[in-house]
C-alpha cells in the first residue's frame, strides 16, 4: 500500500482530478498532479475479481489519468450506505487520512449516485469521483478523432445531467417550492436545458457518422468481402496484433496504458489462402463498463457488431484472465455481438508464466504479437474459421473468360477445378457478395467434397 513518502512530486505538465465545469465538462485538472485516496467497498462476492485485484487495477486507472494514489481503503459491509455508500464511520476515517495526507480527491472502485456524490464532497470537503469519472477522464485525454471527442463529450454529459440536481441547493439562496425558486434553481434549470439540447445535438451527429460508417463499410464489401474485429479487455495488446498482421506501424497506437486507442482502425489482410479481408481495432473493454458509455461509442462499436468473425486478444500473463474474458463478452452481449463466432488468442505469449489459464480454452491460440510467435498458426485457424461459414456452390464459367476465373480464385475459396469441353466447372466457397456477382454462372449449392 502506498504512503505518503512514496508520492512522485507533482508535474505541472501532467493531469489531475478536478471539479467539473467550464464547456469541456471534464473531470481533470491539467494544471498540477494531484493526489489521490481511492477506496473500494468489499462486499463478500467474489463471483468478479477480488477486491485486491479491483483496487490494483482502479490505480491502474489513476495513474493512466495522470495523478498519484498515496492510500487505499477497503470498506467491508453487505451493501453500500444509501447516503455515503460506505456508511459515517469510514467517512470520518477517510476525510482525517484526507487531511493528513494533504488528499486532493477521493476516487471510488463502484459507481457513486449523485446524492452520495453529494453528500461525500460535502463531507470530505474535497471531491469525490467514481470509477466512471476516471475512465471518462482517460477517455477525453485520447479522443484524438472529431467522432472520438463527440462519443467522449456525450459520455461526460450523460454522466453530469442526473448530478446537476444536487447543485441547486448550493447555487441558490431561497428555499425549494413554488414561489421561493431562488436564481440558483433557475441557473441549474438553464444548464439543465442547454445539456440536454448538447446531448440531443451530439446525438444527432454521431447517428449521422454511424450512417456514414456503413456506407463506408458496404462499398469496402464490394471490394473484399469478409471482415474481423479484434477486441478484448484494455491493455492486451490489440493494436500490437494489428500491426503485426498488417505488418504496419504507423496507425496503430501501441502504447503499455489503459484504453490507449478509443478511435476504430481498419486494414486490408491477406489470408494465408489468399482471401483478402478487412481487420478493424478499437476501443478496449473493462469489467463494469457503464452503460451510457456503452450507448456513447455504439457507432464505434457498431465495428465489432458487423464483423463476420471476433479475435479476442486475451492478456496471457494474466492470472485473472478468464474474468476479463467473462468481462468482455458481458459488452459484447450488450452491443449485440454475443453470437458472433470468436477465436480466442492469448497474447504475451514471450511473457506468459506457469500459472496460464491458457490450458483452459482448448480451442484457443497462443502467440505473442510482440515476436510473432504463434501469429502464423494464428491466421490459418482464422482462414479456416471464415471458411467454414460460407456455403460451398457449384459455377460454370466458360474457359475463355479468364477474368472470371481470376475473379473466383480472387474472392473465394475454390476447392475443385474439373475441365468439361470449353467450360471450367467449379466448387468454391461463395460469401453474399461474391454469390451475387457470379450469380450468372452458379449451377446450384454443392456438397463440400475434395
Amino acid at each position: 500500500m502506498p504512503d505518503s513518502h512514496s508520492v512522485t512530486p507533482p508535474d505541472s505538465h501532467r493531469g489531475g482530478f478536478g471539479e467539473q465545469g467550464g464547456e469541456e465538462r471534464g473531470f481533470i485538472d491539467r494544471s498540477f498532479r494531484e493526489r489521490i485516496i481511492i477506496v473500494g467497498l468489499d462486499t463478500g462476492n467474489e463471483k468478479d475479481l477480488s477486491i485486491a485485484a479491483q483496487m490494483d487495477e482502479l490505480e491502474r486507472l489513476v495513474s493512466t489519468a495522470g495523478a498519484d494514489v498515496v492510500h487505499h481503503v477497503v470498506q467491508r459491509r453487505e451493501s453500500p450506505d444509501p447516503a455515503s455508500f460506505i456508511g459515517k464511520g469510514k467517512v470520518q476515517e477517510i476525510y482525517e487520512l484526507a487531511e493528513k495526507y494533504d488528499v486532493d480527491t477521493i476516487v471510488f472502485n463502484d459507481e457513486l449516485s449523485p446524492a452520495q456524490q453529494n453528500n461525500l464532497e460535502k463531507a470530505f470537503k474535497r471531491s469525490a469521483i467514481d470509477r466512471t469519472a476516471v475512465i471518462l477522464d482517460i477517455f477525453a485525454q485520447n479522443a484524438s478523432t472529431p467522432e472520438g471527442k463527440a462519443q467522449v463529450e456525450l459520455a461526460q454529459l450523460q454522466y453530469l445531467l442526473p448530478r446537476l440536481r444536487g447543485r441547486g441547493v448550493a447555487l441558490s439562496q431561497q428555499g425549494g417550492g413554488i414561489g421561493t425558486r431562488g436564481p440558483g434553481e433557475t441557473k441549474l434549470e438553464v444548464d439543465r436545458r442547454r445539456l440536454v439540447r448538447k446531448v440531443h445535438y451530439l446525438q444527432k451527429q454521431l447517428n449521422e457518422i454511424c450512417l456514414a460508417r456503413k456506407n463506408q463499410s458496404k462499398r469496402r464489401r464490394k471490394s473484399v468481402n469478409q471482415s474481423i474485429a479484434i477486441v478484448g479487455y484494455t491493455n492486451a495488446g490489440k493494436s500490437t496484433l494489428l500491426n503485426c498482421l498488417t505488418q504496419s506501424h504507423d496507425d496503430a497506437l501501441v502504447a503499455d496504458r489503459l484504453f490507449a486507442t478509443l478511435d476504430p482502425i481498419t486494414r486490408a489482410l491477406q489470408l494465408p489462402g489468399g482471401e483478402r479481408i478487412f481487420v478493424s481495432d478499437t476501443v478496449g473493454f473493462v469489467r463494469n463498463l457503464p452503460h451510457h458509455l456503452v450507448e456513447a461509442f455504439k457507432t464505434t462499436l457498431d465495428v465489432v457488431a458487423e464483423a463476420d468473425l471476433l479475435v479476442h486478444v486475451v492478456d496471457g500473463s494474466n492470472p485473472d484472465a478468464s474474468k476479463d474474458i467473462a468481462a468482455v463478452r458481458m459488452v459484447l452481449a450488450e452491443i449485440g455481438a454475443a453470437e458472433l463466432p470468436e477465436l480466442i488468442v492469448f497474447n504475451k505469449a514471450d511473457v506468459a508464466g506457469e500459472g496460464s489459464v491458457f490450458v483452459d480454452y482448448p480451442e484457443a491460440v497462443q502467440i505473442s504479437a510482440k515476436t510473432g510467435e504463434g501469429v502464423e498458426k494464428m491466421m490459418s485457424k482464422l482462414s479456416d474459421l471464415l471458411r467454414a461459414k460460407l456455403a460451398v456452390y457449384e459455377l460454370a464459367i466458360p474457359l475463355s473468360r479468364g477474368d472470371l476465373i481470376a475473379q473466383v480464385h480472387r474472392e473465394a475459396q475454390v476447392l475443385i477445378e474439373d475441365v468439361q469441353g470449353d467450360t471450367l466447372v467449379m466448387r468454391a466457397r461463395l460469401d453474399s457478395y461474391a454469390r451475387a456477382r457470379l450469380r450468372n454462372h452458379i449451377k446450384g449449392e454443392a456438397n463440400e467434397t475434395i
